[in-house]
């Protein structure tokens, strides 16, 4: 699969987002928190949000249903686009609580590991104590995600797959 034009998108978009994503953000305010939530999505703020949401789509279905040689340049498409990674989420209805939590389990895997690697490791538990909630047995997603995540430990906590598997942690 070649994701050369969608590195291209990914690039454009990333930069769009830059100056949002170094906004300053004043810790001193006591509201300071409500205001952020209160933004708009970077993305959407920045304007491409539909350009976004088409690149991270075609991003995550070839990371899903590539080789790793697909799955390594989709990785290295995060990790050279930090902004991109940052500002685009997924978003929208989802056909079942198990197709959630695999998809975003997905969208994990591909960043392979944000900046601060405890903010995923949150996110995979969180997102595995809500599917459990909803009924869903985590196990084989987690397993199955963890089959094609990556193997380098970016920051000394474990790599990606080790800290997808971690989501079998907390029932």
């Amino acid at each position: 699969m070649d994701l050369a034009a969608i590195r291209e998108d990914v690039a454009v978009i990333d930069i769009l987002l830059r100056d949002i994503g170094h906004r300053p953000v004043d810790l001193t305010d006591p509201n300071w928190q409500a205001k952020l939530s209160a933004g708009l999505p970077p993305a959407e703020e920045a304007g491409v949000a539909a350009e976004a949401a088409a690149a991270l789509t075609t991003l995550l279905d070839a990371y899903e249903s590539g080789d790793e040689g697909v799955r390594d340049e989709v990785r290295q498409i995060f990790r050279a686009h930090r902004h991109f990674g940052w500002g685009v989420r997924l978003t929208g209805r989802w056909s079942s609580p198990a197709a959630e939590l695999r998809r975003r389990l997905v969208h994990i895997s591909a960043r392979d590991q944000s900046e601060d690697p405890r903010d995923d490791l949150v996110g995979i538990w969180e997102l595995c104590a809500r599917a459990r909630g909803r009924g869903v047995d985590v196990a084989p997603i987690i397993r199955a995600v963890a089959d094609i995540s990556g193997e380098v430990d970016h920051y000394g906590m474990g790599s990606t797959r080790l800290l997808i598997l971690r989501g079998l942690e907390h029932r």
